[in-house]
């Protein structure tokens, strides 16, 4: 394992230590809003605490970027790391076992490392660019399905959780496929469809952290990700298709049909 990969698990299980240790007595939970569905509570901040204090204590010249507190470091440095110390809140509040760690390390804008742990099933997904993706060290593949009409996609659309699956060119993706899941955790939705659990995912308006990571799993997987002119642009904007090859062909036509 490559050592700066080495060092986002050990920051990643330090997370997850603290996630699992809070999910048994959610009742104490001090939680706070920061928006409309947007939930953080002192688990998200103590392990982004922790997560930046292993890896700056490893790395101490690389920036950090993470959800709760923002960019620490040079915004000139070649290394930043990338975080979201729990992706899943809501549903980490709810007692709902879906949440997991993202860690990513980008060099000079490009992700080169992946980690995405989901401490209450112990899956811990990680990735070297150029190396494969695994999954608790055995190696993933996206799937190989070909047939849009028996993919099953994950979503994070407008309206992707309501019964109409999110209207207009939205709509028409999810009505041409298997079925669409909105689970509540981006980074898990990446991490499946990097090991087949999923065969795409759409995600709208999403931010750095949710998808740094998962798109590096779902590269080394064998995977395609772009944004929703098939270019390399989902980072800057945020609106992401992320899938197997067959998949995402149809994915990205039917979005551009449908927007045509």
């Amino acid at each position: 394992m490559h050592p700066m990969l080495n060092i986002a698990v050990k920051a990643a299980r330090r997370a997850g230590t603290i996630i699992n240790r809070a999910s048994l007595d959610l009742e104490r939970l001090n939680v706070a809003r920061k928006g409309p569905r947007d939930y953080v509570t002192e688990v998200d901040q103590a392990a982004e605490t922790a997560i930046v204090e292993t890896l700056r204590t490893a790395y101490p010249d690389h920036a950090v970027l993470g959800e709760e507190y923002g960019l620490q470091g040079s915004e000139q440095a070649e290394f930043r790391w990338i975080i979201d110390p729990l992706d899943g809140t809501t549903n980490f509040i709810h007692g709902l076992p879906n949440y997991a760690v993202s860690i990513a390390l980008l060099q000079r804008g490009v992700a080169v490392q992946a980690v995405i742990y989901d401490p209450s099933r112990n899956e811990m997904f990680t990735a070297t660019r150029g190396s494969g993706a695994f999954l608790n060290d055995r190696r993933v593949r996206v799937s190989g399905r070909t047939r849009y009409g028996e993919a099953l996609l994950g979503a994070h659309w407008p309206g992707s959780a309501g019964p109409d699956q999110g209207g207009g060119k939205f709509r028409q993706m999810a009505q041409n496929s298997a079925g669409v899941r909105r689970m509540g955790a981006t980074v898990l939705d990446l991490a499946y469809v990097a090991c087949g659990r999923l065969d795409g995912f759409c995600g709208v308006a999403l931010k750095p952290w949710d998808m740094a990571a998962g798109s590096l799993l779902v590269l080394e997987a064998g995977g395609l990700v772009a944004d929703f002119s098939g270019e390399q642009g989902w980072l800057e904007s945020g609106n992401v298709l992320a899938a197997t090859p067959k998949i995402f062909t149809q994915m990205l036509g039917t979005l551009q049909g449908a927007a045509g």
